[in-house]
């Protein structure tokens, strides 16, 4: 049922959308906001029914020939943003997702079987906007307009005054300004400010009037008071700008030339070599990732350069590279860089990787700088902790740290035979992203996220701390070893990591559920426990078992950024945690365009997001979760918000 509003509430409710516009900083009329849009709408037709979202499920009846005719229906029956009755259609063209016309998905080569599936509509669930981010994101602006309007009245008070007493038949906008009045009316603002401090401040502590209070008690407050609030100042961290890098198209080989590649090395049997190409096949990895120029130039008759000399030179192509776009983008100088970190997981030369970009760029003398290396593919959440901890530290007058996440594939190539050092031969690929980061809150305005939370789980079993784990073979080929057993020690990892950041983005209906089952699962053990000492063995063992309940993390995130670590990574995940195709769609891109690029593979999809998916477009107000693997073993997680 429409009801449209009363007519007396119309104006105010007009310049309340006029208001919402001018804080998303767009022009007006001709990029409104969606909440602007809405309310608009609410204005003048009442309200509309609840936008409903399209899903998947499968259903016989309706074959369809492939995987790939299946995302086209996809992107088909998605819905699509229209116009609304009386308002024209007030938002750019769309964007077209990253190579389209290569848009073959990793699914293809999953193995599964080609379904039937029809599109049913399905009521996305409802979240509200946090407002708390959305004011304290510009409370410092509207801090700073207060000051000014303040200053403003006094001002205008004071010509109001010195206007009477020198004409007092003339209006305030008649009196022309002379550079005696100038400086009578800056005399005059001194005056008033003088007069407030000597009557507010001076005569109080003099006279100890004004208060129950002694004047050393009242000082000594007001110095406790201050230090307290420095102190427990938690200033937010925003993101500036990121950037990725995107390897020449020399860099860029097929899976045919990676099996060459392979053969080029003239060390691997014809078991190794068709051990590589059925995981290329399963890999999800597209037919143009980037691989380090020291390793392609053997299929130009040139021998494969290993050393030190080409490792260098290809971190200095990718880091490089993205510093200097992250540094244009975020509009900074090299020397305006407080806290530099690097992570790279496998090279790790002397001098480091830090003061290599700070004597490049010429950064300050007096910069923090810390290189980590062997984290794994987890590494750059856990630079973006670090970064974020130490910026924490500069409360009063704030700082920008730079991020830098890469791995450096020329050293790491395994010549030996072992099937679980291969792996790594077809899925890791040449990569990095820049990230800055700063806790000055008048860089909020101008920041493209603000970090909600992270969180970091570290395995302690030694289980754990095998599966990913740097050896030598029985031929002494260092490589990196890959264990059967990593598939249940990362669920474990995870499920750990979801739990603890669960209650910071969750709902209040889906914690109360997993707080209700861990309860239940409880009192059932125990129950079971005591009938087993009292001797009803038979008794506890008809007891029910209760699941653990699953929650459902859409409701609170409206985008992933999974660790695109294989395909059987992003499968399974998507099953556990209940997602839908276009949850993981960034993933299975960026694994597909670009392979497994260590650290730096939830920069390349939280690109996507933000670049180019249209299945479900980013917007203003929404929350990215980026989901990260490492060695040891650990799993990170952390939440920004668009802003």
């Amino acid at each position: 049922e429409v009801i449209p509003p009363s007519p007396s509430l119309r104006p105010p409710l007009l310049l309340l959308a006029l208001a919402s516009t001018c804080l998303n900083a767009t022009p007006p009329l001709l990029a409104l906001s969606s909440g602007a849009r809405r309310l608009l709408v609410f204005v003048y037709h009442g309200a509309q029914k609840p936008t409903r979202r399209r899903r998947r499920v499968a259903a016989p009846g309706c074959p369809l020939e492939d995987e790939a005719e299946r995302f086209r229906v996809f992107l088909r029956e998605r819905p699509r943003r229209r116009s609304r009755e009386g308002l024209p259609r007030l938002q750019g063209p769309e964007i077209v997702p990253h190579r389209v016309s290569r848009l073959k998905w990793s699914l293809l080569s999953s193995g599964r079987n080609c379904s039937s599936h029809v599109f049913i509509p399905v009521a996305c669930p409802h979240r509200t906007v946090n407002w708390g981010h959305v004011i304290g994101t510009y409370l410092p602006t509207l801090f700073l307009i207060g000051i000014g309007v303040l200053f403003a009245q006094i001002v205008h008070q004071v010509i109001a005054d010195l206007s009477g007493k020198v004409e007092p038949k003339a209006r305030l906008g008649d009196i022309n300004f002379s550079l005696e009045r100038f400086a009578a009316v800056a005399l005059g603002v001194r005056e008033v400010f003088t007069s407030l401090f000597h009557a507010y401040v001076v005569v109080p502590i003099q006279s100890g009037e004004g208060g129950v209070l002694s004047p050393h008690v009242k000082a000594t407050a007001l110095v406790l008071v201050v230090m307290g609030v420095i102190l427990t100042n938690d200033k937010p961290i925003y993101m500036l700008a990121f950037s990725t890098f995107k390897a020449p198209d020399s860099w860029k080989v097929s899976h045919a030339e990676i099996i060459q590649m392979m053969k080029n090395q003239n060390c691997f049997t014809d078991d190794s070599i068709n051990f590589m190409s059925r995981l290329l096949e399963r890999s999800g990895t597209g037919q143009s990732t980037a691989w380090p120029p020291g390793i392609v130039q053997c299929l130009h008759g040139k021998e494969t350069d290993r050393s030190i000399a080409a490792s260098r030179k290809e971190s200095e192509t990718v880091i490089f590279d993205i510093v200097a776009s992250a540094l244009k983008k975020a509009g900074l100088k090299p020397h305006e860089i407080d806290i530099l970190v690097i992570n790279c997981s496998l090279f790790s030369p002397t001098p480091s990787l830090c003061a290599m970009v700070i004597s490049k760029f010429g950064m300050r003398q007096d910069i923090q700088s810390f290189n980590l290396s062997g984290m794994g593919c987890g590494a750059s959440l856990i630079s973006v902790g670090l970064a974020k901890d130490l910026l924490q530290r500069r409360r009063v007058r704030g700082g920008k740290a730079l991020v830098v996440s890469t791995e450096v594939i020329t050293p790491n190539l395994y010549h030996g035979n072992e099937r679980g050092f291969l792996l790594q031969n077809t899925l890791f690929r040449c990569g990095g992203a820049a990230i800055v980061l700063s806790n000055s809150w008048s860089d909020g305005r101008r920041a493209w996220y603000k970090l909600l939370h992270t969180v970091r789980v570290q395995s302690n079993s030694e289980e754990a701390y095998q599966c990913v784990y740097e050896a030598q073979d029985e031929e002494d080929n260092r490589g990196v070893r890959l264990s059967k057993e990593i598939v249940k020690v990362a669920g474990k990892c995870m499920e750990k990591n979801l739990t603890t950041i669960g209650p910071y983005v969750l709902p209040l209906s889906e914690q109360i559920p997993v707080v209700t089952t861990l309860v239940l699962r409880f009192v059932l053990k125990l129950t079971g426990k005591m009938l087993t000492l009292c001797g009803q063995e038979k008794l506890a063992a008809k007891l029910p078992s209760k699941k653990h309940y699953v929650p459902d993390f859409k409701r609170g995130i409206d985008h992933f950024c999974i660790h695109a670590g294989g395909r059987a990574v992003i499968d399974g995940i998507e099953k556990n945690m209940k997602l839908e195709l276009f949850h993981t769609e960034p993933s299975r891109m960026a694994l597909m365009n670009y392979g497994n690029t260590s650290s730096s593979s939830i920069w390349y999809e939280m690109e996507y997001i933000q670049e180019h998916q249209r299945t479900n477009p980013l917007k203003k107000g929404h929350r990215i979760m980026q989901v990260a693997f490492g060695s040891g073993f650990k799993c990170t997680s952390g939440v920004w918000l668009k802003l």
